[in-house]
Order: C-alpha cells, then sequence, then structure tokens
C-alpha cells in the first residue's frame, strides 16, 4: 500500500486553519505532524474551500473528538508522534437507529447521509449484518475515493428483536431525540450540494455545526431501559449511551499482522485475533473498546453514574484489486467481529 498522494502538511493550510477553532492550536499542530493528508487538498489561503477540503476537516474534528474519548487511541497517536511516524485515517465508524418514532431526528443513517452527500460522498455498497440486527453501509468520497477517509454508517432495527418491553425501552430512549442542524448549516449544506465548495468565511462555523450530528441526540438514558437493551443487543445499548459519535477511527496500515504482534508486546489491548474479508484483501483488527463513566437516569429520577463501553480504535490494511484500485469495500463478517469490541465482556467470535 503505497502513501505517495499523502503528505504531512503545513498547520497553515486551509484544511487547518478552518478546524483550528474547533480542536484547539496543540491538537492542530500535532495534526500537521502525524497525519497524512491528500496532496492535492493541501493548498493554502482559499477564498473558496472545496469539499474534499472540507470533508477531510470534517474528518479531523471527529478525529480529535475521539482522541479525547478513547485514551488508548490518544496514547497510539501520542507514540506515533514521538517516534516520527505516521497515521493514514482509512475511515470512521458511525451507529444509527432505524426508526419511524425518533423525536425531532431524522430517523436512521439519513441524519448523517444528508451531511456526507452534500460532502461529496456516494453511497458505495450495503452490508445485511443480520446476526447484530444491524445494516451497514460505507459512504467513499467522489473526488478521491482512495485519500479520504470513508464513513460506515450502520442502522439498528429495533422490530428485529421481537420483545415489546425492548421495543419500548428504545422508543423511551430516542424519542426525545433533537436535530442538530440548524436552518444555516441546512442552507449551507443545500449551497454546497450546488457549488461543490463554501466561502471561506462559512467554513468554520458550519464544520463545527454539522461535526455535533456526531454526538448523543437523545436525553440522559434510564439506567432500567439501558440494562434492557443490554440483555438483547450490546449495539443498541452502546448507541443509548454514546449516540451518534464516533464508534472508531482507523489507521490504514501496510502490514496489519506485524501491528498486531507489536501492539500485543507493548501491552495494548489488541484483539487476539485478526479479521480477514472473503476476497482475502482487506485485514482488519482493533483494540478493545475503552471503559467509560456515563450518566444514568434512576426511576426517581436521580443520576447516577456507570462504567460502560466506550468507542476505540481500529486498523485496517487493504490490498489492491486485479484493476490496480485499492479495495475500499468491507466485509459484513468482519465487521460483525470487530463490532464486538464493544460489548461489556468483549471476545473475538
Amino acid at each position: 500500500m503505497e502513501n505517495s498522494n499523502m503528505i504531512l502538511a503545513s498547520s497553515d493550510i486551509t484544511i487547518y486553519s478552518i478546524i483550528r477553532e474547533a480542536i484547539g492550536d496543540n491538537r492542530t499542530n500535532q495534526f500537521s505532524q502525524v497525519v497524512l493528508i491528500p496532496e492535492s487538498i493541501s493548498s493554502f489561503g482559499d477564498d473558496d474551500v472545496s469539499r474534499a477540503q472540507l470533508s477531510m476537516s470534517l474528518f479531523l474534528i471527529l478525529y480529535a473528538d475521539l482522541l479525547e474519548r478513547v485514551p488508548h487511541a490518544l496514547k497510539y497517536f501520542e507514540r506515533r508522534q514521538s517516534e516520527e511516524k505516521t497515521i493514514l485515517l482509512d475511515h470512521g465508524a458511525v451507529r444509527t437507529v432505524l426508526s419511524g418514532r425518533n423525536g425531532e431526528l431524522v430517523p436512521g443513517e439519513a441524519s448523517l447521509s444528508r451531511i456526507l452527500i452534500p460532502l461529496g460522498y456516494f453511497h458505495n455498497h450495503t452490508y445485511p449484518l443480520p446476526k447484530l440486527k444491524m445494516t451497514g453501509r460505507n459512504y467513499t468520497h467522489q473526488d478521491l475515493p482512495e485519500l479520504i477517509p470513508q464513513y460506515f454508517i450502520s442502522e439498528f432495527h429495533p422490530e428485529k428483536v421481537e420483545d415489546d418491553t425492548f421495543q419500548k425501552a428504545v422508543l423511551n430512549i430516542i424519542d426525545n431525540s433533537i436535530d442538530p442542524l440548524d436552518d444555516q448549516t441546512k442552507e449551507d449544506l443545500d449551497y454546497l450540494s450546488t457549488n461543490n465548495s463554501l466561502p471561506r468565511n462559512r467554513c468554520t462555523n458550519f464544520l463545527i455545526n454539522i461535526s455535533k450530528a456526531f454526538a448523543r441526540q437523545h436525553e440522559i438514558p434510564n439506567i432500567n431501559d439501558y440494562e434492557t437493551l443490554l440483555a438483547q443487543s450490546a449495539e443498541m445499548a452502546w448507541i443509548a449511551t454514546e449516540g451518534n459519535s464516533f464508534n472508531h477511527a482507523t489507521d490504514r496500515v501496510n502490514d496489519i499482522q506485524t501491528l498486531s504482534t507489536q501492539e500485543k508486546s507493548l501491552g495494548f489491548p489488541i484483539k487476539d485475533s485478526i479479521e480477514i474479508s472473503a476476497s482475502k484483501t482487506i485485514f482488519q483488527t482493533a483494540y478493545k473498546a475503552d471503559i467509560v463513566s456515563r450518566a444514568f437516569r434512576t426511576q426517581d429520577n436521580e443520576i447516577v453514574q456507570k462504567e460502560v463501553p466506550g468507542s476505540f480504535f481500529e486498523f485496517i490494511t487493504r490490498k489492491r484489486l486485479e484493476d490496480g484500485k485499492l479495495d475500499l469495500a468491507f466485509d459484513a463478517a468482519n465487521a460483525t467481529g470487530i463490532f464486538a469490541m464493544t460489548k461489556e465482556e468483549t471476545s473475538d467470535d
């Protein structure tokens, strides 16, 4: 896997200057030393910012958020920085719920595709995940498909759990969801759809606003509802506490076996096995989810804290196909194995 079209870029390039307010000076400067950027969008001082630049910028904001929430992802990032090595961001994963009662929020993956499509992404493939009662879809960027990180967006289908108590618990949690996009953001998305760019002076607020869609949109969950969900779906229970936050981000590496061996030797909580696609062109592994403390409401409306699985960091190796293109697909069996990283008792089966 070559990185010839990716570079480390100055912290003054357009994509960093428009996110500096969102992620801070320190993280911006760190990213310029570690994260590989497509060379073709590493320009300075653009008056009009392309959808490709905006897409890379959004992903960096979401990656910065994940580093704040996932200690092992941050330790890996800081180790790469100290060793003067790079990270090539491959994709981020987000979980959603497809329900007709979702408060003000657009149901399922459409709550995010309404952002991604104006940014230049297209729906590439659909992946049934029947074991998880979910459907996954990957969104790939039209302009720089191999270089700008993809999104893997999954939808949970509550009706596939034939249990009224479970379905009621789902509705108790998501039926108060808000829509994080205000009218100005929707206008900017329409402008972007038409023009494939935004004026620079609108970009920072736009990026901050759309990044809010990648968060929990519902209120603090009831702990009894959470336990009801957890008994039948670790994935829906995770959504109850984390919402539409990045479930994981991913470093695309050349040799995943060597990396896995190294991470184990360093004591990092990486999977025992590597997921291999049926095509033998996609190899994935990941750290187990970091445990986080989250607030819950009791029946008496008191707030209590409970430790639950949060997000994690993943690694992937992609091979080239016979036509020379990088295999940008995913694999349903691989995805099912990676989803297990956020179970309360994580296993590799």
